[in-house]
């Protein structure tokens, strides 16, 4: 007998169902497979002419995991143990903690509320005599505000590394995300909108970044440099991050699919916005400005409680009692996280004397901190019926008008 207390069920169909693996990915892996390759497959050269061409560029390296591609691009930059990049607390681990391993010292700036970016003016603010460089994060697929953050790096004589890994298919003012940092990176995780399983893209047009990527983790590759750096070619610099052939073959068919995937998913995820944002001034779905085309790695409508009159916690429980599949947002704030404010990441880094670290127990931002929580996570809308849009739609309205 059914439970009367249990909420309706709603068809979610293909909604959430991703990645969309199909008997292209298959015949993919089995040629790898077939070829007997396991380490070095011509499909790896394959995956990174694709991406270079994709997100015109003039390099891309494969790696094994996001985490790794950004790994290499702090070893790239060449920076000094104590040196300082500035980072945005709203993001995941792998866009700051690579760097201590460098012992570089992420210092952390606020983000501003319209796209969840870094705020230039409090970039700006942090800068010091030790600031190297800056992370640019395109948080959930929504391209950061780069005019203001860029002009502050060339001010500073900043460098930039653009960690576009939700971020795959987006554009800023016509340019693709992943062609607007002096180092950008891809994560290819099963969750990315280009996803391989495990893998990781790095992406430059500077030749000697290029290498010194490669010296970090590729001794193949090491021994058929032109330049001097050859000379490496027995050791490397310590590490071993290409991809595995049969990750990139999935990237690669990934890849080829991902403007369609996107354009299906944009189009659901922006009906049902704009219908939402119509319910309320207090409902913000992150829609983009014009100049900017914006791709949904997730997709969260954030509530002001001020303005609706509910809760998030309250809101999530309303649109669940009415079958949506509705959860807070994933991503803790760094700053607050015990790796920074027990002192860990410190040590990790093993900063030189006289390099004073922060404090991150008494870092405050303000904005983001005044932000987090407020957001609902819904599903990814991959594909689905018109139907469904209309539910949550009407599921919105009712947990408004409750209130």
């Amino acid at each position: 007998m059914a439970d009367p207390a249990a909420p309706p069920a709603l068809d979610h169909g293909l909604a959430e169902v991703w990645p969309i693996l199909t008997e292209e990915d298959e015949a993919a892996v089995l040629r790898v497979l077939r070829d007997g390759d396991l380490s070095t497959h011509p499909v790896i050269g394959e995956l990174e002419r694709a991406y270079g061409r994709r997100f015109d560029r003039r390099h891309a390296v494969a790696h094994c995991n996001g985490t790794a591609a950004l790994l290499a691009a702090f070893f790239a930059l060449g920076l000094e143990p104590g040196d300082e990049v500035i980072v945005p607390a709203a993001t995941w681990w792998s866009s700051v903690l690579p760097m201590v391993w460098h012992g570089l010292v992420p210092v952390f700036a606020d983000c501003e509320p319209e796209r969840l970016g870094l705020d230039a003016a409090d970039v700006e603010a942090k800068v010091t005599a030790r600031t190297r460089a800056i992370v640019v994060v395109h948080l959930w697929g929504l391209p950061s505000k780069l005019s203001s953050l860029l002009a502050v790096a060339e001010k500073h004589g900043l460098r930039v590394i653009e960690d576009a890994s939700h971020a795959h298919g987006a554009t800023w003012r016509g340019r693709p995300c992943g062609s607007l940092g002096d180092l950008s990176v891809f994560s290819l995780q099963g969750g990315k909108l280009a996803p391989a399983g495990e893998g990781g893209v790095l992406l430059t047009d500077d030749d000697a970044l290029r290498e010194r990527v490669e010296l970090l983790g590729d001794v193949t590759r090491i021994q058929r440099f032109a330049t001097d750096a050859r000379r490496f070619g027995a050791t490397g610099f310590g590490q071993k991050t290409r991809i595995a052939p049969l990750s990139a073959a999935v990237a690669a068919v990934q890849l080829r699919h991902l403007d369609a995937r996107n354009a299906e998913r944009n189009a659901n995820v922006r009906s049902l916005s704009r219908r939402l944002e119509a319910l309320s001034p207090g409902l913000h779905a992150f829609l983009p400005p014009g100049h900017v085309e914006r791709v949904y790695f997730e997709f969260l409508v954030r509530n002001d409680e001020a303005v609706t009159g509910v809760s998030t916690g309250d809101l999530i429980a309303r649109l669940r009692a009415r079958g949506c599949h509705a959860r807070p947002a994933r991503y803790p704030l760094l700053h607050r996280q015990p790796v920074f404010t027990e002192g860990h990441a410190v040590r990790l880094a093993r900063l030189p004397a006289g390099v004073e670290p922060p404090d991150y127990t008494r870092t405050s931002l303000p904005v983001i901190e005044s932000l987090n929580g407020t957001s609902v996570a819904l599903p990814g809308f991959h594909r689905c019926e018109p139907a469904l849009l209309d539910a949550y739609a009407e599921a919105f309205a009712a947990a408004l008008a409750a209130a």
